[in-house]
């Protein structure tokens, strides 16, 4: 078959300059009836086989007809796919190629099949600050050197089509709410209704209808920005269409090729960027670009008042080495708890443990496995009573101190009962502060005796009042004769009579 620049040089060599049909077969290399067919071409025909031979599957045709058949009935988790069918008759003694087997399986499977049928829409019109969808979606990343999946939270404005995405280690409830709150900040306000798949974190039962159960941490979500959450049908995306949409636009425009950062707050704050710069975009009824329409409908959102405290609570015991077990992981807690009961409560980046009413410790969420968390100064009620577990305690041997105070550490170690020394510094440093400490460490370097009695010295002179000046009196109030200092005195009471016996 010609390809249609061929026919159409062709058709030009001979209909306009004049060419003959065998000038035109030997300057091509084609035969003359073949020329003279395309002379008249206008369309191309395309080539269509009527029947695709497949000599090698002949004997084993009826055998793969009757596994097809059978298998019609399942469900399609349990159907064979056409490799599994293709291996089984390997088993029969089938020699011919793969492709062979795919091609009946497929042709098979379209004759037996019943009629495509093509869904019907309502096409959908939103009004200005009405509504929002929201939907996740899993990319690939290279953060910090590492290739690994994360979490993207999806949030679109259905009058101005403006976006909003942000990146999460995990689809959890706690990262639900965060991102709740960054979107609203993004936005300048909160739209009227929020439109959700049925997650988890958002549903917890569904009944018939458009029923549901929420989440309550969700509701109370809902309930502080006064959004009324609406959730989708099972197996609908088309009643929130339009992020859908988005999320393999996002994962074509942001994530293709593989987008490499130094971690997830890096990779964020450029998401936010592109969502902006993507504004520019067409706005696909309007004709202006969504940016301008977003600053139509941002008005029409209600102001955010007061940010949502998005956090997850749990309720843990802290065990005898001060510590709470959270996500396989473990987060220290002052030595004054150890044994009792507190609130543990997760936010997206946050482990924060509250007990009556009051924030105990706060710690950096940690998302690896089995790590350690620790604040060294929780432990320091245990080291005025357990000195010695300063030089293998696990909370003080990674402690990043400052190099005089490290310097002043290691030669304290080496003396007898230097721990015992150290500690008391520590103590000392809690109240008056690290700093003063690395300044008191630093003078008693420079005096070249470096012990804990002097440094407890410099520590002490640095925190004393200071000395009241000279106080200026009336003259009236001034002593017109100062008392001298006699110490014969002493030795006349006692060899007078008013010595006490």
């Amino acid at each position: 078959m010609l390809s249609m620049d061929i026919i159409a040089e062709i058709r030009r060599r001979h209909l306009i300059s004049g060419e003959s049909i065998s000038a035109i077969a030997r300057s091509l290399k084609l035969s003359r009836p073949t020329v003279r067919k395309h002379l008249h071409t206008v369309e191309p025909v395309a080539y269509q086989r009527k029947a695709q031979p497949v000599p090698r599957l002949g004997e084993y045709r009826a055998r793969l007809e009757s596994w097809l058949e059978t298998e019609r009935s399942l469900p399609k988790s349990q159907r064979r796919t056409a490799r599994r069918l293709f291996e089984g008759l390997q088993t029969e003694g089938y020699r011919g190629a793969y492709d062979s087997v795919q091609r009946f399986v497929k042709q098979w499977k379209s004759q037996h099949s019943g009629p495509a049928v093509t869904q019907a829409f309502v096409p959908l019109r939103f009004a200005a600050g009405e509504v929002c969808q929201f939907d996740w979606s899993h990319e690939q990343v290279e953060l910090g050197g590492v290739v690994q999946t994360i979490k993207v939270a999806h949030f679109r404005l259905a009058f101005s089509r403006q976006m909003f995405v942000v990146a999460y280690p995990r689809e959890t409830q706690e990262m639900v709410l965060d991102a709740h709150n960054r979107a609203f900040a993004f936005f300048g306000g909160v739209p009227s209704r929020l439109i959700y798949d049925n997650l988890k974190a958002v549903v917890e039962t569904i009944f018939a209808g458009k029923e549901r159960q929420f989440n309550r941490r969700f509701l109370a979500l809902a309930n502080h920005y006064l959004f009324e959450p609406v959730a989708c049908t099972p197996e609908s995306g088309w009643e929130k269409g339009q992020v859908e949409n988005q999320v393999g636009n996002i994962r074509e425009w942001l994530f293709t090729p593989l987008a490499r950062f130094a971690d997830l707050a890096a990779l964020n704050t450029w998401l936010m960027v592109r969502c902006r710069e993507l504004g520019s975009r067409k706005h696909p009824e309007s004709g202006r670009s969504i940016s301008e329409v977003f600053t139509e409908e941002q008005p029409l959102l209600r102001p955010v008042t007061a940010v949502f405290d998005g956090y997850v609570e749990q309720i843990l015991r802290v065990s005898s080495t001060c510590l709470v077990r959270v996500d396989r992981n473990r987060y220290s807690v002052p030595a004054s708890h150890a044994g009792k009961v507190v609130s543990v409560r997760l936010t997206a980046d946050q482990v924060r443990i509250v007990a009556d009413g009051q924030c105990l410790a706060m710690h950096a969420r940690c998302f690896g496995r089995d790590q350690l968390i620790c604040d060294p100064w929780h432990y320091l009620p245990v080291l005025e009573k357990k000195p010695g577990a300063l030089r293998n305690g696990a909370p003080f041997l990674a402690w990043e101190l400052p190099a005089s105070i490290r310097r002043v550490r290691d030669r304290l170690l080496t003396q007898p009962k230097g721990d015992r020394g150290f500690v008391e510094l520590l103590l000392m440093a809690r109240e008056v502060g690290l700093e003063t400490l690395e300044v008191a460490c630093e003078l008693a370097q420079e005096h070249g005796v470096i012990t804990a009695a002097v440094v407890m010295n410099e520590l002490r002179r640095l925190t004393a009042p200071n000395t009241p000046g000279h106080l200026s009196l009336p003259e009236h109030l001034q002593l017109q004769h100062e008392p001298l200092a006699d110490c014969l005195r002493y030795d006349q009471l006692r060899r007078g009579a008013h010595v006490l016996h």
